[in-house]
């Protein structure tokens, strides 16, 4: 094995946060050694100062897509934190269906989407909510994370049948498919109605339009307080008027330094 001095676990981390918004502590330091050796050795690197120069200097990209795919956690799983999801269906989706009643255009982004199972309940909750109406609105949900993997795989919609236990049988006989005695795929229908993207979330904002409704949960748990708030503004600044943010539980905002009003456990409003 090849270990990782204090000075190159420096560089190399100070990299991730500056770049990428990631804070690895030194508590992290065995598991980044653990996730980037089979890296150093197909690559034949005798220490991580090698790994990092060839990083760094990678103009392909691919070398710190990798980095980022090694040291980025990815695990979620269908109606995770359910009450979200229910407190969409009863409030947030009757509000912004008679809101916006003309326009039909109702604008909803997963961050941190992972492997797609945030994005497909929220496409499966509209489906249902509107249902034989849904065809006049455009309720296309916009997923992006920082990892190409996770979104590749999320795209497939591919999914074991133990993850999908904690979904209604309505839903499992209507919008999922049997691949085999193991695995199902989500249905066209659904998968249709999401876009995924690779998206840094430390990068500026390049979307046009503001969104009714923000996703963003159990992400701003690897950042520090600084970039957290950062980033909360930045949401809060492309979030409608009237327009909501979800958050992990094991999160939280400083509700001295955001704009989003508190409405029930890690769920905000802009007023």
């Amino acid at each position: 094995m090849v270990n990782i001095t204090d000075k190159e676990f420096s560089k190399l981390t100070e990299y991730i946060k500056s770049n990428y918004g990631i804070n690895l502590s030194e508590k992290k330091k065995a598991l980044v050694v653990g996730r980037l050796q089979n890296i150093l050795y197909l690559k034949n690197f005798s220490n991580f100062s090698e790994y990092y120069n060839y990083v760094i200097s990678d103009k392909t990209g691919e070398a710190v897509i990798t980095l980022v795919n090694k040291l980025t956690t990815n695990h979620t799983f269908f109606m995770r934190e359910s009450d979200h999801f229910e407190y969409f269906r009863s409030t947030v989706l009757p509000y912004w269906s008679s809101t916006l009643e003309r326009s039909r255009d109702l604008r909803v982004w997963s961050a941190g989407c992972s492997s797609g199972e945030e994005p497909y309940t929220l496409a499966m909750i509209m489906a249902d909510y509107f249902g034989n109406d849904k065809r006049l609105w455009d309720t296309k949900i916009l997923a992006t994370d920082i990892s190409m993997n996770v979104i590749e795989n999320a795209k497939k919609g591919i999914y074991s049948n133990d993850n999908l236990e904690a979904l209604p049988i309505l839903w499992k006989n209507k919008y999922f498919v049997n691949l085999d005695k193991e695995r199902s795929v989500i249905s066209d229908s659904i998968k249709n109605e999401v876009i995924f993207r690779i998206f840094n979330l430390m990068n500026a904002f390049p979307f046009k339009k503001r969104f009714h409704a923000i996703f963003c949960r159990n992400v701003m748990i690897y950042f520090d307080s600084q970039t957290k708030k950062e980033l909360v503004n930045k949401f809060y600044e492309y979030t409608e008027p009237g327009g909501y943010l979800f958050i992990g539980h094991s999160e939280s905002l400083n509700r001295e330094e955001t704009m989003y009003k508190y409405i029930i456990p890690a769920v905000y409003r802009k007023e």
